[in-house]
């Protein structure tokens, strides 16, 4: 593409830069900009730069948040006494998107990936942990995506909470083996969450 303009050019490169935005997108998004007000403009630069400096990362469960604790962590009419462990805050929305669940959440941060030079120390175990021992959680939901690196992360877990009196359980496998939780339909996924099973009679059915 050749622009008149260096400053479209360079608006462009900017858009494409981001998931699923190519050329002819990026070309979309910047004419329709330049077709706003420029006050509309301004608010919308500056909505992206204030949440990008601002945005912080809940103390608990480490779910994105605009305070030390985020809006879910900090609901008194959520059951505090149930986590849902889950690989990334795209899944905490994908699950709060179901209106079937009223726990809360633990964002691990990724999973166990060898491959990928990501191990336990990488993720937040420590934080699970801890929350576990407080001794207020009776139940640790393992919604995590049925992939290898998945299963071996909810294993990995698993083993690391096995000394508590804290029961385990993942969701069922109505979700495809190495899908991801955030492609899977609402209904699904509620589905699979409301269907969970223990972990352990999980594993003697994969076996």
């Amino acid at each position: 593409m050749h622009f008149s303009s260096k400053l479209i050019e360079e608006a462009i490169n900017e858009f494409s830069r981001l998931p699923g935005i190519g050329k002819k997108t990026a070309l979309r998004l910047v004419l329709h900009l330049l077709r706003q007000p420029p006050e509309q403009v301004s608010h919308f630069a500056r909505t992206i730069q204030r949440m990008r400096e601002e945005i912080r990362y809940c103390k608990q469960c480490h779910n994105v948040a605009d305070a030390e604790i985020c809006n879910i962590c900090a609901n008194p009419s959520r059951d505090h006494g149930l986590i849902c462990v889950v690989e990334n805050l795209r899944d905490v929305m994908a699950l709060e998107n179901t209106n079937h669940y009223n726990g809360v959440y633990h964002v691990l941060g990724g999973v166990i990936s060898p491959m990928d030079g990501v191990g336990p120390e990488d993720l937040q175990v420590a934080s699970l942990i801890k929350r576990v021992e407080s001794h207020t959680v009776r139940e640790v939901i393992m919604a995590i995506s049925p992939t290898l690196e998945g299963d071996t992360t909810i294993f990995y877990l698993s083993r690391k909470l096995a000394p508590y009196q804290v029961r385990i359980t993942a969701i069922s496998r109505g979700i495809s083996v190495g899908g991801e939780l955030e492609y899977t339909d609402e209904l699904t996924l509620a589905r699979a969450l409301m269907n969970r099973q223990p972990y352990e009679s999980f594993l003697v059915r994969e076996e």
